[in-house]
């Protein structure tokens, strides 16, 4: 924040440093770029997957017509989508509900087999669902437990040591590890049913990456915690990602968690791609104007506030402006000089209203797909 009591010459520079960074630039607080080795984790092209979708309306005698006569649809759920990510990159995969994400991080795992196009996840192909391959994965989607319900944690993680045959040696330290970074030693030997979701969902990270997965989908991981739960879990998948150099993709509706974690993001709407690249960018790109937050000691006309940009919102102490970037040092200055200005702060949009924005654009025509077999 920038107190009224500073000078002038302070807040403009104040207001200098929030100007977009140059590329591969972060501020404090932002997910920063990651480390990567060069070499090719994920590599999608042209990826395609159709399904027929069984209709009938309701009632007994569509019920028995459905016996012998059936009517589908098909569902075009991803549309010829491809993009490539590096080892050791944290990849936000973004879109609105039945955009294709869930079923991309699915083929990315072997669970389904595309319609057409190519996969290549750590130079295996997913579908074919080789020992090699699922050994250096994991999928976790925070709506599905692997936890066994009426046993301790305990017991399910020496289920997936051996499972996944992992050595004893190698198991115990990576437990430690992890454990200790969870802070989980005082619940392994709790039922999963006595658990809160929370704890649920720490240890559901540990059975996950207990034999140490090169690359890790997460399908919405922070969905139903609390505030403090979700920054947990955002800090220990980022700590996960440095230590190991992990590649991570991860979609979720909240938006701090993308914030938080991915400097890079994939954007889907109706099974296509529409944007790959920095987030940062996506939000200069779709919003360039800034929002600036203003504390009053006194009324000001909204008259008088709206000569400098949009008013956002209005209260009796506080307005909240969104000004272009070029406009900004000018109207800051104004502020500073000529309002009782108490408080002030200046922030990028919030992206839950970027991605609205992008969403409400028309799609480019789908390319045309291959038919299903």
């Amino acid at each position: 924040m920038v107190a009224a009591k500073h000078t002038a010459e302070e807040v403009l520079a104040s207001v200098s440093a929030a100007a977009p960074p140059p590329a591969g630039g972060a501020r404090s607080g932002d997910a920063a770029p990651v480390a990567t080795t060069g070499e090719t984790a994920i590599a999608v092209s042209e990826l395609h997957k159709h399904y027929r979708v069984y209709k009938r309306p309701p009632g007994l005698y569509a019920a028995m017509r459905s016996l012998f006569h059936r009517e589908y649809e098909d569902k075009q759920a991803v549309r010829g989508i491809s993009f490539r990510i590096a080892c050791g990159e944290r990849v936000g995969f973004l879109g609105p509900n039945g955009a294709g994400k869930t079923t991309t991080l699915k083929m990315l795992a072997g669970l389904l087999h595309p319609t057409g196009g190519r996969l290549e996840v750590v130079g295996h192909t997913p579908q074919r669902r080789e020992v090699a391959f699922l050994k250096q994965i994991t999928l976790v989607m925070g709506q599905k437990q692997q936890l066994l319900w009426d046993l301790p944690p305990a017991d399910t993680f020496e289920l997936n040591r051996a499972v996944y045959d992992i050595p004893t040696a190698q198991y115990r330290q990576m437990l430690g590890e992890l454990t200790e970074i969870l802070d989980l030693a005082q619940i392994m030997k709790t039922p999963t049913r006595q658990l809160s979701l929370g704890e649920r969902m720490k240890c559901e990270l540990v059975a996950a990456l207990l034999h140490r997965p090169r690359v890790l989908f997460l399908d919405e991981p922070t969905i139903g915690l609390d505030v403090s739960m979700q920054v947990v879990l955002r800090q220990f998948i980022r700590t996960y990602n440095e230590r190991h150099a992990a590649t991570v993709l991860l979609t979720s509706h909240y938006m701090e968690d993308v914030l938080a974690l991915c400097p890079r993001v994939l954007v889907i709407d109706q099974g296509q791609l529409r944007y790959d690249g920095e987030l940062k960018a996506l939000v200069h790109l779709l919003r360039p104007e800034k929002r600036v937050t203003v504390r009053l000691s006194g009324p000001v006309p909204d008259v008088e506030l709206a000569r400098l940009g949009t008013v956002v919102s209005s209260g009796p102490n506080q307005v909240v402006l969104q000004i272009a970037h070029s406009d900004l040092r000018a109207a800051v200055a104004h502020l500073l000089e000529r309002l009782p200005v108490t408080d002030l702060t200046v922030e990028d949009p919030p992206l839950q209203e970027v991605m609205r924005d992008l969403f409400a654009r028309p799609a480019a025509p789908p390319a045309p797909a291959p038919e299903a077999p």
